[in-house]
């Protein structure tokens, strides 16, 4: 099958092209190697598609999916049957300082992804939502069926607007189109600017690290095998209509039309001093601590529910938060020599 996965230069994009060239699939790349992070680790990433024994069934473009015309002369020349959309610009706290950065990518690029797979007859477009969209609610376990109307950053909301937007598509034009939510991912080749990869990177340096909200945080840690797979699962089964919705009774993770969402997350949320923890057993050293109060846009708590993907996909995480640290230290230290 011929994927277009966009954002292959990113942290999920790249273990997604990973996955399918490895299946057998032909993969399209597109990234537009911005600089909201390090260039040379995103080069890195790109290297092991390029470089893979079946580098000729990777087809590398190099753009802005902002750009309506190159990104819609993108999908006429490849002509994808499926699209796998994780380009976007990340960040919760980065997005109070540089709202038009979102707007552009997550909005602009999102609607340009929704005309090219319409006029082209995608059959399945899988796109990243995230964890952000349920914002300040505080019933946990997360639900998609929970109400998803209270974003507390610009980040969160675009995101929350790429489902909306998806569903309109779906609806009109009858796309198949599912959102997957996405919790804290971690593991090698992950992003610095998560709090994996900067909680490790400042332990081993002997730097104090940020503990926001004087550590009084959980979150729902993911390991990037079992998010990929999980990708992966997802877009094999495209959307459908679900027979059971009704509009009397409107629920929010349902719909009448091809379009879905799913939380795609560990169940297992950790404390966060339980976890600076675990990043200390796995590089021998105690964490410096710089406790601080919460930060804008910023919440107490995520844990997903992610029964509704274990019963359409099949889904099941499986990488513990110790061993999956591990492995991330082991490629930290390997990477940059440490």
């Amino acid at each position: 099958m011929k994927i277009l996965v966009t954002g292959t230069a990113g942290f999920i994009g790249a273990d997604v092209a990973l996955a399918l060239l490895e299946r057998g699939d032909e993969v399209v790349g597109a990234d537009d190697l911005n600089d909201y992070y390090d260039v040379g680790l995103k080069r890195a990433r790109l290297a092991r598609l390029t470089g893979h024994v079946r580098a000729d069934a990777y087809h590398h473009h190099e753009l802005d999916l902002a750009d309506t015309d190159r990104t819609l002369e993108l999908f006429e020349r490849e002509r994808p049957e499926r699209v796998i959309h994780l380009a976007a610009q990340a960040g919760v706290r980065y997005s109070i300082d540089h709202p038009q950065a979102y707007g552009r990518s997550n909005l602009d690029a999102f609607l340009n992804v929704l005309e090219g797979a319409r006029h082209q007859g995608v059959d399945h477009l899988t796109y990243a939502s995230s964890s952000s969209v349920y914002g300040g609610n505080t019933k946990t376990p997360f639900s998609e069926r929970d109400a998803v109307d209270h974003p507390v950053s610009l980040y969160a909301a675009t995101k929350r607007a790429n489902e909306l937007m998806a569903h309109t598509y779906s609806h009109l034009y009858r796309l198949p189109t599912t959102g997957l939510r996405f919790f804290t991912v971690y593991g090698p080749w992950g992003r610095p600017d998560m709090s994996p990869f900067s909680f490790v990177q400042k332990i081993l340096a002997g730097e104090p690290i940020d503990v926001f909200n004087h550590g009084d945080h959980q979150r729902d840690f993911t390991y990037i095998d079992d998010i990929v797979e999980g990708v992966v699962r997802t877009s094999d089964r495209p959307a459908e209509p679900d027979p059971a919705y009704d509009p009397a009774r409107p629920d929010a993770s349902r719909s009448d039309a091809p379009w879905r969402i799913f939380n795609i997350g560990c169940e297992r949320p950790v404390e966060l001093l339980r976890y600076i923890e675990v990043i200390e057993a796995c590089t021998g050293k105690k964490a410096r601590k710089r406790m601080l109060p919460m930060q804008p846009g910023d919440v107490k708590a995520t844990y997903a529910d992610v029964s509704a993907l274990v019963e359409a996909v099949g889904y099941r995480p499986k990488v513990p938060l110790e061993e999956g640290m591990e492995r991330f230290v082991a490629w930290f230290r390997e990477y940059y020599g440490v």
